[in-house]
């Protein structure tokens, strides 16, 4: 007998769903999720589930409303979708009939919402169950979208068609794959081709979309079947429905990233399709899918040439999509003056710490990148919805329009692309435009000739300089227009074009246009409306990375205006004035070191300091900001390292507590690895910023103990705690190395283990590399002070620098730090890796040639001449090499001294010498340069 539902627990059930989407009683909502909890360990809980999902009648039954009606079916589709989606293992042991037969009922459902949580319940079925859980699914959705049996309803061919999308979209992947010899998605695509003639728009749209999902994979099934898609493709291209168009548009543009040579014949067609469609007034969607191509073929090397000839039809059709739309005029037009009101929570985007480089062999300095977080152009797109679309929900667009992704920008976007491939024909195409309309009346047209001319700088700079001593006053005062939108882009486009005027090599030009521009753009950090602050504050960010030293002279100012910002700021923006302290600092460094700039620059630093909280996402930046403040002032520093580091140390050891206690209780959430990333970095700034002496106290009061909090950092799960670990355990071997030294038994044992290229995860490999860089760093630094103490630990550190210097797949800056690690632990350890010498010289000698002269290198370099002296024979396979990095050997000042190192190789000549008998026939084999070099150098 089938299963069928007890009416008491289907109306306990019922009004649980009710209340658990309901804000009208929090306490009842609280009360309904915790029960919908525990109901989902009923194996029977699904088919309920299923069954109000599925049962439109139901509202009589038990007495709902037509309202409470939606709200509890919409309801049971969410939670049978997390129940599915948590069953894990538990999956396969489910007794699913029921639920299959419902929701593939709910498909068919009059409501349109019902119809599409039921999609997307069927979705996470298959991507749950894999498709082989399910076979008759595919049939069965396909035939409903076909309309095979001639009586399916357009609803349920709509639904079928929208969970097929939604199938396709989630699991591209295991359709892909073969069962059994077959291809489930080569019997898909020749019907959804076939789906996408249906009379039915929607199912033209949903089918279309589904075929979209599947061309970025280079699938076997999509490429066999590309003429037939082309040829689809064109007879949809003029569809009266928006959607279908849409959908065209976009898979135009995935053909174009995945076999240009395919689009390629019918560019000159296709541009004028794509220019029609985005002048599309009545659908700003399709609209922006038609930017989209110009975009994605101006970035494409081999297809881009081909839109040479067409540019005077597609650069207008840019400009005029770069002003801004009517509802979005309305929102902006007198932008009001919020400086003195606080941010929303909404306005606070979630921060993270930056990616930072390795540390070098070459020098070991902090790498991080100094990247300003500019607004780019090109950000990602972000599908709205619409019909055709795969998506079931949205979380409603961002409420500030300069961070959404829209018609505007994708347009500036390809016009920034296409600047860039055909520069000053891009130019010539624009210049009528701005002269018509950078005075223009009308405040959107205005931004937008502004826009075009932040657009075009880069691509069109040469273009555009003979027009900049005309054009940069004028846009300075623009920076005083009345609309703050205008005040905005213009920090930008000024931003854009300090390149320009901070090259200008006569002082009276500095004076007339670099100067101006700095201050202009210095004051509208202080405008009276937030966004236009946050624009200049960026500009400025941009300014300083492309002045850099320039800035020197203008620090008091800057310094000056940067601590006004501090006391005005509120939350939002207080995160890109860290950007422009730290890049200042970065730039003009040990200029800022004085006393007066000291003076004024950190109270305003440390107040704020002092406010934000220890878990608040504020601390990310400015403990990335401390850090190249504290490596700029130096020593200088000092007053403010006590209460900074201390409280450093805090945040590490808050967090290491909190992450273990969320290992011992899932239900807690995670605290952000970026606390310890950033308060490492920090750490590393400080200690090398100070005298080693200030520096090995605050190592010495820590509490708790610096390096087992360091230990456990080192043994962190987390790529990029693990690489702030091993920067900053370098350091304190450069830095405080006597304070470093009694934990070395128990730091070193764990250094080795990171060394190891096999424990090293697939996906981990990018980040991970760059663990392993600072590992290999670190261990050559503490190599080269610990000395014959490193002697119990050379036999296991040598095989993993073997494994790493002999792997092809190792980056370059990882091999050099590998074999400048294995170099300095052969100063005093020679004896123990002379009988590997053999293994290891060949690639040593290969990856240290290129690398620069420096102590490091000059350190590596004695150790292997030791090492080679204790077993000369081992060498025969690459004298010659040696010889030559003999001859390359030029005196360079560095910490070791000159005596030593050449000496080392002087030994080693004159031994070769002895040992090969016919040494000056051997000598010949190099070339005349490298003779003439080493009888210049050496004594033989």
């Amino acid at each position: 007998m089938a299963w069928q539902p007890e009416k008491a627990p289907l109306q306990e059930l019922a009004g649980y769903l009710k209340d658990a989407l309901s804000g009208h009683d929090q306490n009842a909502q609280r009360y309904a999720t915790m029960m919908l909890g525990q109901a989902k360990s009923s194996p029977e809980t699904a088919n309920y589930l299923a069954y109000i999902l599925s049962n439109g009648p139901l509202f009589q039954e038990l007495g709902l409303t037509s309202s409470d009606n939606t709200l509890v079916r919409s309801s049971a589709a969410i939670n049978l979708k997390n129940a599915i989606k948590a069953y894990g293992k538990a999956f396969a042991d489910l007794e699913l009939a029921y639920v299959h037969t419902l929701v593939l009922s709910a498909l068919q459902d009059s409501m349109a919402q019902v119809r599409n949580f039921a999609g997307s319940v069927i979705s996470e079925i298959v991507q749950k169950g894999g498709v082989l859980s399910w076979p008759e699914l595919l049939p069965e959705l396909l035939g409903l979208a076909d309309n095979d049996r001639g009586s399916v309803s357009p609803e349920a061919q709509e639904g079928a068609m929208s969970a097929l999308a939604k199938i396709c979209e989630d699991n591209k992947q295991s359709l892909d794959r073969e069962y059994n010899g077959q291809r489930p998605l080569a019997i898909i695509i020749p019907k959804l081709l076939k789906v996408t003639s249906s009379p039915n728009a929607k199912v033209r749209a949903f089918a279309l979309a589904s075929i979209n999902a599947f061309i970025p994979q280079t699938s076997p099934a999509v490429l066999g079947s590309l003429d037939a898609i082309l040829e689809q493709l064109f007879r949809l291209a003029n569809d009266p429905s928006d959607s279908v168009r849409r959908n065209v548009c976009r898979s135009f543009t995935h053909l174009v990233d995945v076999r240009p040579e395919k689009v390629r014949p019918h560019m000159s067609g296709l541009v004028d399709y794509f220019v029609l469609q985005q002048r599309n007034t009545d659908d700003p969607d399709l609209a922006l899918d038609a930017a989209e191509f110009w975009l994605c073929v101006g970035e494409n090397e081999r297809l881009c040439p081909t839109l040479g000839p067409f540019l005077e039809m597609i650069v207008p059709v840019l400009l005029e999509s770069m002003v801004y739309e009517e509802e979005d005029i309305l929102r902006l037009e007198g932008d009001a003056d919020d400086a003195d009101q606080q941010d929303r929570a909404e306005d606070l985007k979630p921060r993270f710490a930056s990616t930072k480089n390795p540390r070098t062999a070459a020098n070991g300095h902090v790498g991080t990148n100094g990247q300003v977080a500019l607004s780019s152009l090109s950000n990602q797109a972000e599908d709205d919805l619409s019909d055709g679309e795969i998506e079931e929900s949205d979380d409603g667009g961002s409420a500030n329009l300069e961070d959404r992704w829209n018609l505007r920008k994708c347009s500036a976007a390809a016009l920034d692309v296409l600047a860039s491939n055909f520069h000053g024909a891009v130019f010539d195409v624009t210049l009528p435009y701005l002269t018509e309309n950078l005075s223009h009346q009308d405040w959107p047209i205005r931004e937008a000739a502004v826009l075009a001319i932040g657009a075009v700088a880069d691509g069109c700079m040469d273009a555009v300089t003979p027009h900049l001593p005309d054009l940069v006053p004028y846009l300075l005062s623009l920076l005083n227009d009345r609309e703050p939108v205008i005040r905005l882009i213009t920090c930008w486009a000024l931003g854009r074009y300090s390149a320009w005027a901070s090259h200008l090599e006569n002082p009276n030009d500095r004076q007339r246009y670099f100067e101006p521009m700095m201050e202009g753009i210095l004051n509208k950090m202080l405008d009276r409306n937030k966004r236009v602050q946050e624009a200049a504050a960026s500009a400025f960010a941009n300014l300083e990375e492309k002045a850099t030293k320039m800035l020197t002279p203008y620090c008091g100012p800057i310094v000056r205006q940067f601590v006004q910002c501090f006391s005005q700021y509120k939350d939002r923006n207080m995160f890109i004035l860290y950007d422009c302290v730290q890049t200042l600092a970065e730039h003009v460094g040990p200029a800022l070191a004085q006393q007066e700039l000291i003076d004024t620059l950190m109270p305003a630093m440390i107040l704020r300091w002092s406010k934000v909280s220890d878990r608040s996402q504020e601390i990310f930046p400015l403990l990335e900001c401390l850090s190249y403040v504290a490596t700029a002032l130096g020593d200088a520093f000092a007053p403010f390292a006590v209460g900074v580091f201390t409280r450093c140390v805090h945040i590490i050891h808050q967090s290491l507590e909190e992450y273990i206690m969320c290992i011992n209780n899932e239900a807690l959430e995670k605290p952000s690895k970026d606390f310890l990333v950033t308060s490492l970095d920090l750490l590393s700034a400080i200690i090398q910023a100070l005298q080693s002496r200030k520096s090995g106290e605050l190592v010495q009061n820590s509490q708790p103990r610096f390096f087992d909090l360091l230990l456990f950092c080192m043994e962190d799960p987390s790529n990029d705690v693990r690489q702030s670990s091993y920067a900053l355990l370098g350091d304190c071997a450069v830095n405080i190395f006597h304070h470093l030294q009694p934990f070395l038994p128990a730091l070193i044992p764990v250094l080795i283990r990171q060394l190891d290229l096999d424990d090293m995860k697939d996906q981990d490999i990018e980040n991970g590399f760059s663990v392993i860089n600072n590992a290999c760093w670190s261990c050559g630094e503490i190599a080269i002070r610990e000395k014959t103490g490193m002697g119990p630990y050379v036999e296991r550190i040598y095989q993993h620098l073997l494994g790493i210097i002999s792997n092809p797949e190792v980056p370059a800056s990882v091999n050099e730090n590998a074999v400048i690690a294995l170099g300095r632990l052969g100063v005093d350890c020679s004896e123990t890796l002379a009988p590997h010498l053999g293994e290891f010289a060949k690639p040593f000698l290969r990856i240290i040639g290129p690398v620069e002269y420096t102590d490091e290198k000059a350190h590596a370099f004695v150790g292997f001449n030791r090492t080679v002296e204790r077993n000369p024979q081992a060498m025969e396979d690459c004298l010659i090499e040696y010889f030559q990095a003999s001859a390359a050997y030029a005196r360079h000042s560095n910490s070791v001294s000159d005596a030593d190192l050449a000496g080392s190789f002087q030994r080693n000549l004159i031994g070769y010498r002895n040992l090969i008998p016919n040494f000056e026939p051997f000598l010949q084999q190099l070339p005349e340069r490298d003779v003439e070099k080493l009888r210049g150098s050496f004594t033989f």
